[in-house]
């Protein structure tokens, strides 16, 4: 999918359906993105941080923890996410 970086003082309305949502840290409010996500890739995480735990609810492959993937990835980059 393409990525979309997501920032938590500008989250995106439009989001686009089988995004990969890229961001530091996912909090209740990405829920509704999360949803529409194909992947969900954060910087900041583990394996019981809400990134993790609502991928898992939603069947979503995801990627906790990268460190800086919102530095590394651009928007619109075609990625794949195999978790």
């Amino acid at each position: 999918g393409k990525v979309c970086i997501v920032d938590a003082d500008n989250l995106v309305i439009d989001f686009p359906e089988n995004g990969i949502l890229v961001c530091k840290v996912t909090t209740p409010n990405y829920v509704p993105l999360m949803q529409k996500a194909s992947a969900i890739v954060t910087d900041q995480g583990g394996v019981l941080s809400h990134a993790a735990i609502v991928a898992l609810e939603l069947k979503k492959p995801w990627i906790v923890g990268t460190g800086n993937a919102t530095k590394t990835l651009k928007d619109r980059d075609k990625v794949t996410v195999d978790a």
